[in-house]
């Protein structure tokens, strides 16, 4: 699995799971839970991650939608 994002703001999170279901792209987001158990201090951060064959697609994708400052090199 490639790490495509990784972020505290639901926006993003939210943008970015809109955009890969939308595009059929499969897509995993972890840390959910414990960003929240934590309170929200930033030290767990949600991250998506999308399988290694659909990493180049993805990227492509929320590039083109103007969210590729928000992508984990």
């Amino acid at each position: 699995m490639a790490e495509l994002v990784r972020t505290n703001d639901p926006v993003i999170i939210s943008a970015v799971e809109g955009l890969l279901d939308e595009a059929g792209i499969r897509y995993q987001v972890t840390d959910r839970n414990m960003s929240v158990l934590e309170g929200s201090i930033g030290a767990f951060q949600i991250r998506v991650l999308v399988p290694d064959e659909d990493e180049v697609e993805a990227r492509a994708l929320l590039t083109d939608a103007e969210l590729g400052a928000w992508l984990r090199p």
